[in-house]
Order: structure tokens, then C-alpha cells, then sequence
């Protein structure tokens, strides 16, 4: 019996390092342009975690090493996927991979599975993956921006800020760290931890994000807070906020605006009339233009 047990899971490994995503369909490939090429669910972990999978779309005729986005997807750092949000700004991810990028998304832990710092652990170590892989899917490691929204938004402006701090804590054990981004593109990210009216909540996102709430450990708060890491030597932002967000309060976007203008670093923030948290009213043609020039300027 031991002796099929053994079979049984060396298969599963197989089947799950080889091609884990035969069983999950692309919900959002029809949003790319035509005859962008997809490579589905590759675990960039070297395990067998779910969460640890992301997608890579490239454009189909490109000269040279691409230009690569890397997509962080929102949540609350509980819900979703690597498919979220590429639903309401179908335009906007269509354009990027149209206008030569190329972009990956990723999926990361949530909270009820690994406490903070799990989450920015797994979307640098998918940038690592991206990295030492360059080659393979004609990526350019030196031109890497990150884009994300809400919790995801967090999580990229988090990987911008802090990488060139140095924090061993937010990468997984023997894993490249020679990479830098270019440019952040933050849509409605939270920027400050104990901003949020829950801080005091135990059931809140924020404090089952750090496994306390915010304003019982302010310690943690501050960890996984991006304006933390705001200094001279950051990448310059693109920040996207819903003027009438209920989430996650405008005030974040503002408060991470005004540390990076103190520190001198290039960021421009666009508060979107009478928009919610997220949806359609951001995949429109003005901001869509800007996220595109904002790319452009920064990686080609």
C-alpha cells in the first residue's frame, strides 16, 4: 500500500509541476489582443501551491527582449485571483500587451493561509522566477514595471519601494534578487496600515493581514505599510484613486503621493470623479493614456 501511496504522489507532483493548469481555463484570454501568445499557470515557486502560479502573455510580433509588466492582483489579501481585475480593464491590459509589453500575472497567498510578510514573499519571488527565466520567454529583466490594484495595488507599491531597502524578510530563501523596477502603477492601493477605520479590528483585512490588529502592533503595521519604505532611490509612480472610494480611502493615495513629492521621487497622483473602488470608470481613455505614456516613458 505504501509502495502505491508513493506512486500516487510522485504522479500528482508531476502532473502538478508539468501542468498544474490543464484543469483551469484562461477566463480572459479573449480580452488580449489577437494571436497573443499564453503561457498558463506556471508554478514559479518549485512547489505545489496554487497560489504560487502565474500566467505570461506576450505580444505576438516583437523585435529584441520585451518589456515586462508584472500584474498583481487585488482581494483584500483574501479573495481572487490572477484572472481579478483583468475583467474591468480589459482596454487598458489589452493596449500594454498590444503596445509591445509584456505582462504577467500572478497569484500570491492569502492571509488565512500565511500571515504577512507570505504575500510580498511570493510576488518577489515570482519576479525572481521571471528573471532567472528571461531568456526562455524573451523577457527583458532590466525593464520591469509593476502594476497592481487595491490589496494588490498595496503589494506592488510595497515591491517598488522596498526593494532597493534590502529586506530579507520579503524574499523567499535563495532566490535571485537582481532585479529593479522601473516604474509602480498603483491603483487604489492602501498605503498606510493604521489609515484604515479597522485598525482596531481584529476581523479586519488589514489586521488578518499582519495577524493583529494595526493599532495593537503597530510594529507590524509599519512593516507592511509602503510609505515605510519611501526614499530618494525609489522607481517613479503612477497612483489611480476613485474619489469616492469607500474602501479604501482616497487619503492613502494622497498620503504616498505627498511622501514620495517630500522625497523628490517622480509620481503623479490621478483622483478619478465620482469613482468607486474599482471598475469600469478607470478603463476609460484619458487614464488609460497616461498608464500607457507612464509605461512607455519608463521602459522603452
Amino acid at each position: 500500500m505504501n509502495k502505491i501511496n508513493n506512486i500516487v504522489a510522485v504522479t500528482v507532483l508531476f502532473l502538478t509541476l508539468m501542468g498544474e493548469g490543464f484543469s483551469q481555463t484562461n477566463r480572459v484570454i479573449e480580452v488580449f489582443p489577437e494571436g497573443t501568445v499564453l503561457h498558463a499557470n506556471i508554478n514559479y515557486a518549485n512547489d505545489t501551491l496554487q497560489k504560487h502560479l502565474l500566467d505570461i502573455y506576450l505580444p505576438q510580433k516583437v523585435s529584441g527582449k520585451i518589456p515586462l509588466v508584472v500584474f498583481v492582483h487585488g482581494g483584500g489579501w483574501l479573495v481572487n485571483d490572477k484572472y481579478a481585475d483583468i475583467g474591468y480593464i480589459k482596454e487598458t491590459v489589452a493596449e500594454i500587451v498590444s503596445n509591445g509589453f509584456a505582462l504577467a500575472s500572478i497569484d500570491y497567498r492569502f492571509a488565512t493561509q500565511a500571515v504577512f510578510p507570505a504575500q510580498i514573499q511570493d510576488c518577489n519571488r515570482a519576479v525572481s522566477f521571471l528573471v532567472e527565466n528571461a531568456d526562455a520567454y524573451g523577457l527583458d529583466k532590466d525593464r520591469i514595471a509593476v502594476m497592481g490594484f487595491s490589496a494588490g495595488g498595496h503589494l506592488a507599491s510595497l515591491m517598488g519601494l522596498s526593494k532597493n531597502n534590502d529586506i530579507p524578510d520579503f524574499f523567499m530563501p535563495k532566490t535571485t534578487k537582481e532585479f529593479d523596477f522601473k516604474a509602480v502603477v498603483d491603483f487604489y492601493g492602501p498605503a498606510e496600515l493604521i489609515l484604515f477605520p479597522g485598525a482596531n479590528d481584529a476581523k479586519s483585512p488589514e489586521a488578518l493581514l499582519i495577524g493583529a490588529p494595526p493599532l495593537d502592533r503597530p510594529d507590524l503595521a509599519k512593516m507592511a505599510s509602503p510609505v515605510t519604505y519611501v526614499d530618494e532611490n525609489d522607481p517613479p509612480f503612477l497612483i489611480v484613486h476613485g474619489e469616492k472610494d469607500n474602501l479604501v480611502s482616497p487619503r492613502q493615495s494622497q498620503l504616498l503621493s505627498s511622501w514620495l513629492t517630500v522625497n523628490g521621487v517622480e509620481n503623479e497622483l490621478i483622483v478619478v470623479k465620482d469613482a468607486p473602488h474599482f471598475g469600469e470608470m478607470f478603463d476609460v481613455d484619458d487614464i488609460r493614456a497616461k498608464v500607457l505614456n507612464f509605461l512607455e516613458r519608463n521602459l522603452k
